[in-house]
């Protein structure tokens, strides 16, 4: 019977049973689709990954293969266990400390950089684009939004207010029925450290909401760019776990910053990993 190593990681984070947590599976070979996806029901978190090392040149170091899975899909791209990744290479020493990673992955290569106690992932922007009409996303919301946009991923609705934000109680049913992945929720903070404030549904994902979404950010951080005149800002996911990100905009690109803290590691035994 194999042992693969495990971790479960607290993302966007400095303090366990806050932000965001994933699961992260080591893997010496690549595996079975199925199989994976049967880890992250047993995970039962928003994101469970599975990473291996790879060697793409002669010159490649912390080269890694990372892919993402909810309980019931595999996603594209993924922020907080891309995070939750590279903190427990790191401090597991499977990456060598201080130089970069790079994450191959299906939405893309990934680089993430050390910054003191953040971790600093690079990620294609995904701007949003005004859509209407804003009715089906009001009556999943129960709040009336002031602005209705789509991006790559997923659907952003802009409130009035952050108390909006913190209060609302969506339909998940109808939340699920919207025709997207998922569905982002903003508005201005009304905190001086924090310039906005969000929440993220994803029923369609197996997620009714999750609690630090970094994939999200990739949306918000261009929206909010244009509208503060800023490239560089905070923001809070106002999740019952809550979560702090530090963005800033180059570009086509999101450096997404994070910290994260181990909360368990141990082992998944299973002997039919072997696929792919």
């Amino acid at each position: 019977m194999s042992r693969i190593k495990c971790w479960q990681i607290d993302a966007f984070t400095d303090r366990p049973f806050a932000g965001n947590p994933a699961a992260v599976c080591w893997l010496e070979d690549e595996a079975d689709v199925r199989w994976m996806q049967a880890v992250a029901a047993e995970m039962n978190l928003s994101e469970t990954t599975f990473v291996r090392r790879i060697e793409k040149d002669s010159r490649s170091g912390n080269q890694f293969g990372l892919r993402w899975f909810t309980p019931v899909v595999e996603v594209d791209l993924c922020g907080h266990a891309t995070l939750a990744t590279a903190h427990a290479l790191w401090t597991a020493g499977y990456a060598s400390r201080g130089k970069p990673i790079c994450f191959h992955t299906r939405g893309g290569t990934l680089p993430c950089v050390q910054d003191g106690d953040f971790i600093d992932l690079d990620f294609p922007a995904t701007p949003v684009t005004e859509t209407l009409p804003a009715a089906p996303v009001a009556a999943a919301l129960g709040a009336e939004p002031v602005f209705v946009g789509r991006s790559k991923y997923y659907m952003l609705a802009v409130v009035e207010s952050a108390e909006v934000v913190r209060s609302l109680q969506p339909d998940f049913r109808r939340v699920g029925e919207l025709p997207t992945k998922g569905l982002i929720v903003t508005a201005p903070a009304d905190e001086a450290k924090f310039d906005f404030v969000s929440r993220f549904f994803a029923p369609a994902l197996g997620v009714n909401e999750d609690p630090v979404c970094g994939s999200a950010h990739c949306c918000l951080a261009p929206y909010w760019a244009e509208r503060l005149g800023k490239s560089k800002m905070m923001a809070y996911q106002a999740s019952t776990r809550g979560g702090v990100l530090r963005l800033r905009l180059d570009g086509d690109r999101v450096i997404l910053g994070g910290q994260a803290v181990t909360v368990w590691e141990g082992e998944l035994l299973q002997s039919s990993a072997a696929g792919a």
